[in-house]
């Protein structure tokens, strides 16, 4: 390997061997995927111009020197699981005789919301992650995922998704954890975990910067300064790499400041390998090469393309050979290309099928599973937890939960949307909205109930008779089902109207890839739905199940707004059973927003991890305060914290304690998320004026304490400087425990701020410093407690 290119030292001697008998083409063929079942269905960006299915009999003749992937074989179309099993078991068979090397395939699909097959399990969508404030639960289900992946014969993952919420008109926001970087970093790094556990490499995607395009717009330009990519968009990446030992990373579509991210060297070569210690393979989000050609202009023919992604460090070309077969081979037989460049990548790559046993004699001996329970009990109770944890509670007059009415209920309307569509509960990226959208023809292959068919059960067990009515759709203007609606809330005790998104790609729906909004109005007349039932008297719960957040002020604080709203984002299979239970009461919600909920699209872009002038000040007339800061959810029980002590003083680059007490003071058993936030009181440059420093959730019965001790890495107040190094610097910071970012003394939400001082010189991060806050609770008497 030639003297300026990085070599690849982790390679075996059998991979270097591998990759010594090797022809060019060999080479070339271990570095793309192959799309067997793409067709007319666009699941990708600008599929249908890269090309098309191949003809019946072809795999044999596409795949004669060896291929490195086989691109979504499960996930494309719906297909029986054990039948498509069976097929690729004999397929990876038919590469080890007939191929002159050997070499099987690696097979990846996506993954996001559980394993995107027909008939799989659907867990709620990342936001929900974030909104439940449970990494543990998190990587509990990616480890289900991962096994179910493993047992069909499936070796990668394309998820999690680490982009930080930045602007919530982004169609991809439902794909995002939260607008927090440490929540997302730690929520991430546990999926990962829970992939790996199962013998599956994750992918971390879309590195990096991808959720911070102009407007919202997907695919547009980044203006983002090397600070903010440093402090914002970078960390969970890191986290993910170090902490959790991400083998797989995905490219971001978006250029920051003029490059594109899938050929900056800088990112993919100097950051993710040369600093961090990243020795996996880099793939491209599909597409991504030939778009530095079509879309970013930067190459002027498919081997330049080719060319500026390989030497960057993209090693694998997804979801085919666009550039990395023809037009690369040109490019060093040429002379134009030092071939080294491809044999980095290969080592790369075959030493990710040698991890993953693909190199084995035996690896395909065994036979394929007769039958895969996709959707077994053990998803469905994670995927029920998830649901339940996630909801968050925005506003409660007293109406919730139904069952302690002061007065018997007898009947109860169900209006809305989303009241009776089961695709309402799913995300972008689950199977029954990403693919069988295009096949009407199939049943969604699982059981997941409406909230209205979910609601009537809960009903049922309370005694109360369930009216219906639609309203009117996700979209349009089509007002005519408004006079019955109205009618049915009227013949009601209680109405519950369900309102939202519909999850979909490029124009196909509300929110999802390609779904970018200029408004954060509810879609179509359903905020004219809401308030015509409100205008009736009858009392009015709001339920949101959405993708994003969306500007419902309105819905929240105005004198006509509905005695409660409940927000939901993107709840799963059992989300409607969740969603029924948080109303009648039989589940407590404990729900926290990952994400400010906004005043308005004009606000955006907007973060609770905003500077001073970030935020509402006398030199400006607009106000981009949310209507419900990060962090926020009600209970149907109190929780009291109190008895904050801190450290006085700790070394930069050491690590200090705080410790609170929460107080379950209500009359029921509940959850809830201890926030720890800090601010820097004087830095070398702007800092936010209240930052998430650790979190833990804790169950608590009624009248149950709890001593909660976090141990906070001072590398949680670390920022890159003027130089752009990353420090902790000496000073005082404040830390206080809130029950969200903009809790205060005076409101009660929050305890007194505790000061102490960072010592010492500044301290220059490493990776070899800690990144995350431990914590510990422990149960204590309440009487000594309080």
């Amino acid at each position: 390997m030639s003297a300026d290119i990085p070599a690849f030292p982790h390679a075996s001697d059998r991979v270097r061997d591998l990759l010594a008998r090797m022809t060019l083409d060999e080479k070339l063929a271990q570095l793309v995927g192959y799309w067997i079942d793409q067709g007319g269905e666009v699941v990708a960006p600008m599929q249908n111009e890269m090309g098309g299915k191949a003809a019946p009999g072809a795999l044999a003749e596409i795949t004669r020197d060896g291929i490195g992937h086989y691109t979504r074989v499960y996930g494309t179309r719906p297909v029986d699981a054990a039948e498509r099993a069976a097929w690729l078991w004999e397929e990876q068979r038919r590469l080890r005789r007939e191929t002159r090397l050997g070499i099987p395939a690696l097979v990846h699909e996506e993954c996001l919301t559980g394993l995107a097959a027909w008939k799989a399990a659907t867990f709620p969508t990342p936001l929900a992650w974030g909104a439940s404030f449970d990494p543990e639960l998190v990587e509990e289900m990616a480890a289900s995922i991962g096994e179910t992946m493993r047992d069909l014969g499936i070796h990668q993952g394309l998820a999690p998704v680490l982009d930080v919420i930045r602007d919530p008109r982004w169609g991809r926001v439902d794909e995002c954890i939260a607008e927090d970087p440490y929540v997302v970093g730690v929520t991430g790094t546990a999926y990962v975990r829970g992939l790996q556990s199962a013998g599956v490499h994750a992918t971390l995607k879309h590195f990096v910067g991808y959720s911070g395009s102009r407007a919202g717009r997907n695919h547009a330009p980044v203006s983002a300064g090397p600070r903010e990519v440093a402090d914002v968009f970078l960390p969970p990446f890191e986290m993910a790499v170090i902490d959790g030992g991400a083998r797989s990373v995905m490219n971001s579509y978006a250029e920051i400041d003029g490059v594109p991210l899938g050929s900056s060297a800088e990112h993919l070569t100097g950051l993710l390998r040369e600093t961090w210690g990243f020795d996996g393979v880099v793939v491209a989000d599909y597409f991504a090469v030939a778009f530095l050609e079509m879309m970013h202009g930067i190459a002027r023919d498919r081997g330049e393309a080719a060319e500026a992604a390989l030497t960057a460090g993209v090693d694998v070309e997804l979801p085919s050979g666009d550039a990395y077969l023809a037009p690369l081979r040109e490019r060093v037989l040429s002379g134009a290309l030092d071939e080294a460049f491809v044999d980095r990548a290969v080592l790369r790559a075959l030493s990710q099928k040698e991890e993953l046993g693909l190199l084995e004699p035996d690896a395909f001996d065994g036979e394929p599973p007769a039958a895969v329970d996709l959707d077994s009990p053990r998803h469905r109770d994670i995927a029920r937890r998830l649901a339940e944890e996630s909801a968050v509670l925005l506003s409660n007059d007293g109406i919730l939960p139904l069952a302690d009415a002061a007065t018997p209920l007898g009947k109860i309307a169900v209006i809305g949307p989303n009241s009776a569509r089961p695709e309402a509960l799913m995300g972008c990226y689950s199977f029954a909205n990403h693919v069988l959208a295009h096949h009407p023809e199939h049943p969604i292959g699982f059981s997941i109930p409406s909230f209205l068919e979910a609601f009537s059960e809960e009903a049922d067990a309370l005694g109360v008779e369930v009216i219906a009515a639609h309203g009117c759709d996700v979209e349009g203007d089509d007002r005519s089902g408004f006079a019955e609606a109205v009618d049915v809330a009227r013949a009601a005790d209680v109405a519950i109207v369900v309102v939202g998104d519909q999850a979909g790609l490029f124009g196909r729906g509300t929110v999802g890839e390609g779904n970018d909004s200029e408004s954060l109005e509810l879609p179509g007349v359903q905020r004219e739905l809401v308030e015509a039932l409100v205008r009736t008297g009858t009392p009015v719960v709001m339920v949101a199940v959405t993708g994003r957040p969306y500007a419902i002020g309105w819905a929240l604080d105005a004198v006509s707004a509905p005695a409660a709203v409940l927000q939901a984002f993107f709840p799963g299979e059992e989300g409607a059973s969740a969603l029924a239970g948080v109303l009648s009461g039989r589940v407590v919600p404990s729900g926290r927003l990952p994400v400010s909920l906004p005043r308005s699209a004009g606000a955006q872009p907007y973060s609770y991890l905003h500077p001073r002038l970030g935020g509402p000040s006398e030199v400006t007339a607009t106000d981009s305060t949310p209507v419900r800061p990060f962090g926020f959810g009600l209970s149907y029980t109190r929780f009291e914290v109190d008895r904050l002590d801190a450290d006085d003083e700790v070394a930069a680059g050491g690590a200090f304690r705080v410790a609170v007490t929460v107080t379950n003071t209500g009359g029921r058993a509940g959850a809830h998320v201890v926030q720890l936030y800090g601010h820097d009181v004087v830095a070398s440059v702007t800092r936010p004026v209240a930052q998430l420093l650790a979190f833990r959730r804790v169950t608590l019965d009624a009248g149950e304490s709890v001593r909660v001790t976090f141990d906070i890495p001072t590398q949680r107040f670390a920022f890159s400087d003027r130089s752009m190094t990353r420090v902790v610097e000496p000073g005082d910071v404040e830390v206080w425990v809130g029950a969200h970012a903009a809790a205060s003394v005076e409101e009660g939400t929050a305890t007194a701020r505790a000061t102490l001082r960072i010592t010492g010189a500044p301290h220059p991060v490493t990776t070899a410093d800690a990144r995350v806050a431990t914590s510990e609770a422990m149960i204590v008497d309440r009487a000594v407690s309080r």
